[in-house]
């Protein structure tokens, strides 16, 4: 397994969130998370990434064998993980480019020659279908959600991860970004390279047609299947995933 997730638990504000998660991600998998709101997605997220608003009250997270709990958000990141906010941030005068190429160079050994960057970023917009000015322009400032979600998948296949994680990525996405966030996506997949896709929505999912989709409730992994669940989820809500769990709990 790429990522192993064991009884991962984690309170914010002593209020309990994550109420042990177990998960395993295999290398070249992309796994789909789904719940209701309140059930813990977003906090998994951001446990993984390293967010310090999170108290980590037990279990643990291994990436690649390393244990990523231990670790600073800076040094996850040097280690291949990457993720994509709900309402990622604006910047006011600092430009896509500059910023990648900081974050680029953050997190490799050796600093990335500015011509090679500039053509790899180039490559990059093509791509994406974005235009070449897109680069020159402040971080997420003034731009619309979709534009805001768009630069983050720039960023993911710039910085070339190895565990992807996007975080409703595609809230308040029309359909024409949705389509970009999931070229994004599935531009990324090399059979080596790992995603998880956290999700209200089953239309995201049915653009990426993850390995694997898992049900999130009140704080733990409750059912795991493939696509046909997040369409079973899309048709018949959540309810029906509450019964099984309270028959299973006698």
């Amino acid at each position: 397994m790429m990522l192993t997730v064991r009884g991962l638990k984690a309170s914010v504000e002593s209020t309990p969130i994550l109420k042990g998660i177990d998960l395993g991600v295999g290398p070249g998998e992309v796994h789909g998370i789904m719940g209701p709101n309140g059930s813990g997605k977003s906090t998994l997220a951001r446990v993984l990434a390293g967010d310090p608003t999170y108290l980590v009250e037990g279990g643990t997270a291994m990436l690649d064998g390393q244990d990523l709990l231990a670790m600073a958000p800076s040094e996850r990141a040097k280690l291949g993980l990457f993720l994509a906010f709900q309402y990622p941030l604006e910047i006011p005068g600092v430009t896509i480019a500059n910023f990648l190429r900081t974050a680029v160079n953050s997190i490799r050994d050796e600093e990335v020659p500015a011509m090679q960057f500039y053509a790899m970023l180039q490559d990059r917009l093509k791509a994406l279908g974005l235009d070449e000015f897109w680069a020159n322009r402040y971080v997420n400032d003034g731009f619309s959600g979709g534009e805001k979600k768009r630069t983050e998948i720039l960023q993911m296949t710039v910085l070339e991860p190895r565990l992807c994680i996007l975080d409703e990525t595609d809230s308040g996405l029309d359909v024409d970004a949705l389509k970009i966030v999931s070229q994004g996506v599935n531009q990324m997949r090399d059979g080596e390279r790992s995603i998880i896709i956290v999700t209200h929505y089953e239309r995201l999912l049915e653009y990426i047609n993850p390995d694997f989709c898992h049900i999130m409730i009140d704080g733990r992994i409750v059912k795991s299947d493939g696509i046909e669940l997040a369409r079973k989820i899309d048709a018949m809500g959540y309810e029906f995933v509450r019964e099984e769990v309270a028959r299973a709990n006698g």
